[in-house]
């Protein structure tokens, strides 16, 4: 393995961490989210616990997977829209529990759903098993920017 593939590997795994562990930063139980108006077709709380560990797993594996595979335009690319998409996941959390600016909150979720495709397209063409991995990250958070959009309208 050559030192590019080795570096661009761990700082795929560098951004998996990063987005996991800042995902919950700003998330303070002060009772503030349980006022909030909710959608009736959110998924019940248990299933976020479920989800979230899986999705930074398989995302953690496509990046690496990308890394040690992929041309190194195409890893720098991938490596890049995970990095934006994380940036806007981050925004997401800021914005919708700490300054509460719910329809801010709602559009960056939605800019990083957006940015999953070309991820999960980068993804597949390195490998089509991680690339299928990758789907119910795909299905959630594009289901969690509907949610979002939905606290939007709702509160």
């Amino acid at each position: 393995m050559t030192v590019w593939r080795s570096i661009s590997a761990a700082l795929g795994i560098a951004l998996v961490l990063i987005y996991a562990g800042g995902s919950n930063y700003w998330n303070r139980q002060d009772g503030w989210y349980q006022s909030l108006t909710q959608p009736s077709w959110q998924p019940p709380g248990f299933v976020f616990g479920l989800i979230w560990p899986y999705n930074f797993v398989v995302i953690g594996i496509a990046l690496y997977t990308i890394g040690l595979r992929a041309h190194p335009l195409l890893v720098a690319a991938a490596l890049s829209i995970f990095a934006l998409s994380v940036f806007f996941a981050l925004r997401w959390s800021y914005l919708f529990y700490s300054v509460h600016d719910l329809k801010g909150a709602a559009l960056s979720l939605l800019i990083t759903a957006l940015l999953t495709v070309p991820l999960f397209v980068i993804t597949w063409t390195q490998s089509w098993k991680v690339g299928l991995a990758l789907v119910p990250y795909q299905i959630w958070i594009f289901l969690a920017a509907g949610l979002s959009s939905s606290y939007s309208k709702l509160n």
